[in-house]
């Protein structure tokens, strides 16, 4: 890729960052009374549906504004309005996220505006998701590292030493995607591979040791995806079984393209880190063998499920006919903008590692299809609207939780341009 065209891509990623995705959530997400953020929006952004705080997003948030305070793309005043920002998450968590019982640490999932703890209708625990938990720490530990504040690297490494020891035991909920305990979902250790990584920094700050058990976590995480969820084919697996078997029914034999091209930059990550370059060849063979099998040849886009031999999801239901997951491959031909967001990231990355050009047609392909599809045509708003049918028609649909969550955007667009920023550094 020569200079011009490298420039050419920065820019677009700056111009969609700052003016059509932080432009929507500025100032519109901050609560300045209570603090935390607002993010229950319709899909298309118009109406502000709820004032409830979901803790799942209210980390997301503390991440996002302090990965924003790091980039050199904006002003000193900028950044430290973003800290502010950031802080203002980071406080709302410290004094409410955690569920205040005899239990172990955990998180509630929902609070509401002003941060009590509620039921989500219809359930019967406030410890609804330990992904909940695994967001406040990654958010958390992004804001220590950026404040270099002890007391919050403290906090968020005791909330991972209770959520990965419950991972850990079997002794943690899944929701929005619950899954019976004779099967494993890679999206576990996925997100743990990921919020290692995402403490890591700030352990380097303030505990060595520590982060030497972080490098382990990640690796083992890694490893434990690699050897168990991936078949001779490249292709992860979403769901195995407890004793990392894959099986014949559609549960079994489905992939999450969003999740896999996601957690391969997870893994570039962890090999950089603890030193596994070799890993390389073989994290490019699943991005490639991904894309092929989820992209959808009728309509463009990335599937958000696939068959593992590509299109609509064909084996029959089996005895996992009643597992939640299952009735979720349903919307297995639903376009959402994060799966898109991830894939215009790794695909980048994996053509800056490898110099193969298979991966930077595949970033003009997604490229295309995302930006003629995602980005919402109202001048005012011109936030993506998130979730969108097969044929790329805007729908009402909630996907996960009933928010409009900027986190996937943003991440992918601010490593986007960091990538691009060292990439013209370095020539």
């Amino acid at each position: 890729m020569n200079k011009s065209l490298r420039r050419t891509y920065l820019g677009f990623y700056q111009n969609e960052l700052t003016n059509n995705i932080l432009s929507f959530w500025l100032p519109r997400c901050e609560d300045k009374i209570n603090g935390g953020y607002f993010n229950c929006y319709t899909n298309n952004g118009d109406r502000l549906v709820s004032t409830d705080k979901y803790i799942w997003s209210q980390g997301r948030f503390v991440w996002m504004f302090s990965k924003l305070s790091t980039m050199r793309m904006f002003t000193k005043a900028q950044r430290e309005e973003f800290l502010r920002l950031a802080g203002v998450g980071a406080h709302f968590l410290l004094d409410h996220c955690l569920i205040r019982d005899d239990g172990p640490i955990r998180c509630t999932f929902l609070t509401d505006q002003t941060g009590n703890p509620k039921l989500v209708a219809g359930g019967d625990r406030l410890d609804m998701s330990i992904y909940a938990d695994c967001f406040v720490i990654a958010g958390l530990g992004k804001y220590a590292a950026s404040t270099e504040n002890r007391t919050v690297f403290e906090f968020a490494r005791t909330l991972y030493d209770s959520a990965i020891s419950l991972y850990r035991a079997g002794t943690f909920q899944t929701m929005p995607y619950p899954l019976s305990p004779h099967l494993r979902a890679h999206g576990l250790p996925m997100i743990f591979q990921n919020v290692a990584r995402e403490l890591y920094d700030a352990a380097v700050l303030f505990d060595a040791d520590f982060a030497g058990i972080l490098l382990s976590d990640m690796d083992n995480c890694s490893t434990d995806i690699l050897d168990h969820f991936t078949d001779e084919c490249s292709l992860v697996h979403e769901v195995i079984t407890g004793d990392n078997r894959f099986f014949n029914t559609m549960l079994g034999q489905h992939i999450n393209p969003g999740h896999t091209i996601e957690d391969i930059w997870f893994h570039v990550d962890t090999a950089d880190l603890t030193g596994h370059p070799e890993r390389l060849d073989q994290l490019a063979s699943i991005a490639k063998a991904t894309l092929e099998t989820g992209w959808d040849v009728e309509y463009g886009g990335i599937l958000h499920f696939a068959d593992i031999r590509g299109g609509e999801p064909r084996f029959p239901f089996g005895d996992t006919v009643d597992e939640p997951m299952s009735k979720q491959i349903s919307g297995w031909g639903d376009k959402l903008w994060w799966v898109h967001s991830e894939a215009l990231y790794t695909t980048m990355l994996l053509y800056t590692r490898t110099g193969d050009e298979v991966f930077l047609d595949w970033h003009n392909r997604v490229m295309d299809y995302t930006f003629s599809t995602f980005p919402n045509p109202d001048g005012e708003l011109r936030e993506w609207i998130q979730i969108r049918k097969r044929d790329g028609s805007p729908q009402d649909k909630v996907v996960a939780l009933p928010v409009k969550d900027p986190y996937h955007i943003v991440r992918n667009l601010a490593l986007l341009i960091e990538l691009l920023e060292e990439w013209e550094d370095a020539c």
